[in-house]
């Protein structure tokens, strides 16, 4: 099994920052993330004007959806001053609504945190919950 510094390491050597067009530069943050199959899907952030890019755990996590697998187990993400970040709350949302446990481990700064700690009132549960 892929180790969370192993994780940290891949996230770090899959960053490739370059600019693809006056408009669009890509790899100043990539995303490693492990699958409950132990295989490892990685991606990268894509910079574009208009708001037409998107982070890189959005990236990791259609690469882990194109090869017929949907359940991550650990992710993380680096930018390229070597620094790990949390996932923005688009990500946050994606990875809920793909496995509304809240057990995805999300390998932070200084420690590892559970998604359904940092999203403890999901939205989908709240709606289906009577008001009693």
């Amino acid at each position: 099994m892929t180790s969370d510094q192993e994780l940290i390491s891949i996230a770090h050597k899959t960053i490739n920052f370059r600019q693809v067009s006056p408009q669009v530069d890509v790899g100043s943050v990539a995303c490693a993330l492990l699958t409950d199959q132990g295989e490892v899907f990685t991606g990268i952030c894509i910079d574009a004007k208009c708001s037409l890019g998107f982070c890189a755990e959005h990236n990791a996590i259609g690469a882990m959806l194109t090869h017929g697998q949907n359940k991550v187990i650990t992710i993380v993400a680096v930018n390229s001053r070597g620094q790990i970040l949390p996932p923005c709350g688009r990500c946050r949302e994606l990875m809920f609504q793909l496995d509304d446990s809240g057990a995805t481990r999300i390998i932070l700064k200084e420690r590892v945190a559970l998604l359904g700690d940092l999203l403890p009132d999901f939205w989908v549960r709240s709606k289906y919950q009577s008001s009693s």
